[in-house]
């Protein structure tokens, strides 16, 4: 029995045999992000034991993009121009991350890795990706490709919500 009115709101939309898969994915998808926020802050520290866990996501995602205007990084990540500077700050120091001025735009920088940052993400990468063997390392290979495929099938639901 729904809880809510918005549970039975839910409820009431979702056809009947369908609404407890859709429980169950909530609850599932709630447990993964959990352990997600987690397993986010321990290779933040695996990268350098100063970093933040929010700034761990915002390193991955200038190593994948780079160079990066932190603009974008802000909008990437539904922040503002505030808090995404704060973390870059941060960054800096550590000497993760370097700026370099935009050639197209002097008022803008480019962020990018600096070898240092770039050589403690890989490692960080690395012992993340070994992690998931371990834990998967039985699955059979179509099942983690499947696994992966959905996931990604996923994400990409969810980006066209934004």
């Amino acid at each position: 029995m729904p809880e809510t009115r918005a549970a039975a709101a839910v409820q009431e939309a979702v056809p009947a045999e369908e609404y407890e898969a859709y429980c169950a994915l909530e609850h599932q998808l709630g447990v993964l992000f959990r352990r997600s926020r987690a397993l986010s802050a321990e290779m933040g520290r695996a990268v350098h034991p100063e970093l933040e866990p929010g700034a761990y996501g915002i390193l991955v995602r200038i190593g994948d993009v780079a160079p990066a205007r932190s603009s974008e990084l802000a909008a990437y990540f539904g922040v503002g121009k505030a808090t995404i500077s704060r973390q870059l700050k941060v960054l800096e120091e550590l000497r993760l991350i370097g700026r370099q001025p935009d050639p197209l735009d002097g008022r803008a920088h480019l962020l990018d890795l600096t070898e240092e940052g770039r050589e403690r993400l890989d490692r960080a990468r690395s012992a993340r990706q070994q992690r998931f063997y371990a834990l998967l390392g039985t699955w059979p290979q179509d099942d983690v490709r499947l696994l992966g495929q959905m996931l990604a099938r996923f994400n990409a639901l969810a980006d066209n919500l934004e």
